[in-house]
C-alpha cells in the first residue's frame, strides 16, 4: 500500500475528547513459596505496588502516546483513591479539567495480585449505579464547555458499565457532536449497547456483539458477521461497524463492503488493555481521515503489541510505525 501515512504529523494535530469510566489499575506484586495451611490457596508475600491509570484514562494514555491531545471527562469519588487518580493524571501530564468529583460514588479500583508473572486474583472496588441527575448535569455541562473551548476532532465514548455513560448523556453528546460536525466513536459494553444511534464508529468485541444480536455469530464466516452488522445497523444507523475477534483479527463493515483483517503472530503475555489500544488507534485513524483498511491494520498491530507485555500499557508509536511498514513489505 503506497498511501502516505505520516502518523507523527497527522496524529499530532488531533484533539480527542474521551468520555467514560475511569479507574485505577493496581498491581500487587509478590512471590508464592507455599500453600496456606488454612485453605488450599497460595500464600503471597507482597512486594511492591504499582498504580496505573485505567479504563477511559488508559485510552487517553494511548492517545497521548500516539502524539495526539486527549481530554478526559468522567467522575471519580471524593476519596483517597480519587485524589490518587488525579495525581496520576498530573504525573502523566493529562488535563484534569473534565474530572468531576462525586461525594456519592467510589473511585473504581481494579487490584490484581501477581506472582511468578501470573495473575492470581483480581479484586474490584467500584460503584455501578447510574449518575444522579445532579452529577449528570454537572458532567454534561463540563463536556459542553470543553467542546466549546477546544478544537475537538472526535468524541470517543469508552464504556465499562460503571454508570457514567447513561443513555441520556450518550444521546445528548452525540447530538451535540452532530451539530458541531465532530466525529464520534464508541467501545460499548452490554448496558446501553443500542443507545449510540448515528455513531460514526461502533466497535464492540465479539462477545459483546454476540450478547446483543438475537442469533449466533460465527466468527469464522464473514456472512455471519455481515448478518450481525446488518442487525446492528438496523438499531443504530452507524457509519462503520468494527468487531474485534481476539486472535482472529478485526471485522470491518461500512454497510456496503466488509472484510476481516487477520492478526500477526504474537507471544501473548496479557490481554488487559488491548481493547483500549484498538479503539484509540481506530478513533485516531478515523479522525485523521485514513483509509479504513489502514485503520484496521494499525489497530490490529497496536492491540497485538500491548498483549506482548504484562499489565495495562500504552502502545509504542515507533514500534507501531515500524511494524506497519514491515507488514506492507510482506
Amino acid at each position: 500500500m503506497t498511501e502516505d501515512i505520516d502518523i507523527l504529523n497527522k496524529f499530532s494535530k488531533l484533539h480527542i475528547l474521551i468520555i467514560g469510566d475511569v479507574m485505577i489499575d493496581r498491581y500487587l506484586y509478590g512471590k508464592v513459596n507455599r500453600i496456606s495451611p488454612e485453605a488450599p490457596v497460595p500464600v503471597v508475600a507482597l512486594g511492591n505496588t504499582d498504580n496505573r491509570l485505567g479504563g477511559a484514562a488508559n485510552v487517553a494514555l494511548n492517545i497521548a502516546a500516539l502524539g495526539s491531545t486527549p481530554l478526559i471527562c468522567s467522575i471519580v469519588g471524593k476519596d483517597n483513591e480519587g485524589q490518587l487518580y488525579k495525581r496520576l493524571m498530573y504525573e502523566k501530564n493529562l488535563d484534569t479539567t473534565g474530572i468531576v468529583i462525586s461525594e456519592d460514588r467510589r473511585t473504581t479500583i481494579k487490584s490484581r495480585v501477581i506472582a511468578q508473572n501470573q495473575q492470581l486474583i483480581r479484586l474490584d472496588s467500584e460503584d455501578k449505579f447510574d449518575l444522579s441527575e445532579t452529577e449528570y448535569e454537572i458532567l454534561a455541562e463540563r463536556i459542553e464547555t470543553i467542546i466549546e473551548k477546544h478544537p475537538i476532532d472526535l468524541i470517543l465514548f469508552q464504556d465499562y458499565n460503571k454508570g457514567i455513560l447513561t443513555t441520556q448523556l450518550i444521546q445528548r453528546i452525540i447530538k451535540l457532536g452532530q451539530q458541531k460536525k465532530i466525529l464520534t466513536a464508541v467501545d460499548p459494553k452490554y448496558n446501553n449497547f443500542f443507545s449510540y444511534q448515528k455513531i460514526d464508529l461502533f466497535k464492540p468485541n465479539l462477545k459483546e456483539a454476540s450478547d446483543q444480536v438475537p442469533f449466533p455469530i460465527d466468527e469464522n464466516h464473514i456472512d455471519s458477521l455481515d448478518a450481525a452488522d446488518t442487525f446492528i445497523r438496523s438499531q443504530l444507523n452507524n457509519r462503520y461497524t468494527m468487531i474485534t475477534l481476539s486472535e482472529k483479527g478485526i471485522y470491518l463493515s461500512d454497510g456496503k463492503a466488509s472484510r476481516i483483517f487477520p492478526t500477526q503472530p504474537r507471544i501473548i503475555s496479557d490481554v488487559c488493555g488491548a481493547g483500549d489500544t484498538v479503539i484509540s488507534v481506530a478513533a485516531l485513524g478515523l479522525a485523521a481521515g485514513f483509509n479504513m483498511d489502514i485503520v484496521c491494520e494499525l489497530a490490529n498491530l497496536a492491540g497485538g503489541q500491548v498483549c506482548e507485555k504484562v499489565g495495562v500499557v500504552s502502545v509504542d508509536k515507533d514500534i507501531l510505525i515500524k511494524e506497519y511498514w514491515q507488514l506492507q513489505l510482506t
